[in-house]
């Protein structure tokens, strides 16, 4: 709207202020644009669609969409997942159990141990093949390495692989005309934002549009790492992060071997020698080769 003069700026102001909380209401009270802008703008989902939450580590974001559909009166079911087991997750997040009895009030689903790469063969998501309207993924990490940014080419194709197998298990499971919402940092080097559009691409789905984070109406949960640092401090703590043709089977990109591993000399490698050097090679090497074999590691 425009300043029409009939009260004190200052107070105009100080109202804007105070509905600022009201943008992420699932059916805010505005009229026209206003209602229409990013920050008001509903999650638009078939009614009767389940949604899916992967890597939603202390289910804050399950939490946000399962009552935002709730409001719209969906009958859908909220699959919220966590990658860790729930043990672990009781060791990181005090209120991870009040979390999820409200999940359940709310008739949402809550699985544990779920490897978004291998959804296929997890029994949980057994009888729900073409059942997804939506699905959402935050800030998505392949996990980190000691001693390696995700940045350096001895684990980046990690995140890169992360992405393309997620996109491959998606497609059967995601309903025609259904959406896919990765949300990620502008300048993230490990999951870039050529891997996940790279990603997408290859198992046809279609690039509809890139907003800022900050103008999402779900943009308001409670971020986690989803490591052991989440049992100390949080990232808002001082820190920021038709018919089908077949396909053919899925790229990814390889580990380095074990004669380039041991030639290294980042990362875990810049202090070692000889023996501690090959035995260190060794170590990372069967653990890119279980990785890169589709076992789940935690």
């Amino acid at each position: 709207k425009n300043y029409d003069g009939t009260k004190e700026l200052s107070e105009v102001i100080a109202e804007a202020a105070e509905k600022e909380a009201e943008w992420n209401l699932s059916i805010p009270d505005a009229p026209g644009v206003a209602a229409l802008g990013r920050m008001l703008r509903l999650e638009i989902i078939e009614a009767t669609a389940d949604a899916a939450v992967f890597g939603d580590a202390n289910l804050t974001f399950s939490l946000n969409l399962a009552k935002h559909r709730k409001a719209l009166g969906h009958v859908g079911r909220v699959i919220a997942t966590t990658f860790e087991p729930l043990n672990t997750l009781r060791e990181r997040y005090k209120e991870i159990d009040e979390t999820i009895s409200t999940l359940w009030n709310h008739y949402a689903e809550v699985f544990h141990e779920v490897d978004c790469t291998r959804i296929a063969v997890n029994p949980q998501f057994k009888g729900l093949e073409g059942s997804l309207g939506a699905v959402y993924y935050n800030f998505p990490h392949a996990g980190s390495v000691a001693g390696f940014f995700d940045g350096h080419p001895m684990v980046n194709w990690r995140h890169e692989n992360l992405m393309r197998l997620f996109f491959r298990a998606l497609r059967f499971f995601v309903k025609p005309g259904g959406l896919v919402k990765v949300a990620s940092n502008m300048g993230a080097v490990g999951v870039r934002f050529s891997f996940i559009t790279g990603g997408a691409q290859e198992n046809e789905f279609t690039h509809l549009e890139t907003v800022p984070f900050l103008q999402w109406s779900l943009r308001r949960y409670g971020r986690a790492y989803g490591d052991r640092r989440d049992a100390t401090r949080r990232p808002d703590q001082g820190q920021g992060y038709n018919v089908q043709k077949v396909l053919p089977p899925q790229g990814v990109r390889l580990p380095p071997t074990l004669a380039i591993l041991e030639e290294c000399i980042d990362g875990p490698f810049d202090s070692l020698v000889g023996q501690a050097k090959k035995d260190m090679a060794k170590k990372l090497h069967d653990r890119f080769l279980t990785e890169i074999s589709g076992t789940h590691v935690g």
